[in-house]
């Protein structure tokens, strides 16, 4: 499954992005590694977490990331 956001810049942000780099290549790199570094932090605090609390791991990335969301040990951030 996939997300679509949409981001409006003003025509001068625009403008002036466009002279350094191809802007939904940019917006689209910059998410991801957000989101790949957001991933990395909640798979170690869910580790940590199941750890201290002796439960069993969930198996693989996705599992554990829906895991600690499940179990509390983190929160959506909006």
């Amino acid at each position: 499954m996939t997300k679509t956001y949409t981001v409006e810049l003003t025509d001068t942000e625009d403008k002036a992005l466009s002279s350094v780099c191809n802007q939904a290549e940019w917006i689209t790199n910059a998410a991801t590694a957000r989101a790949s570094a957001a991933i990395d932090s909640v798979v170690a605090v869910n580790m940590a977490k199941c750890n201290e609390d002796g439960i069993a791991i969930a198996t693989g990335v996705d599992a554990q990331v829906a895991q600690a969301f499940e179990r509390g040990y983190v929160t959506d951030g909006s």
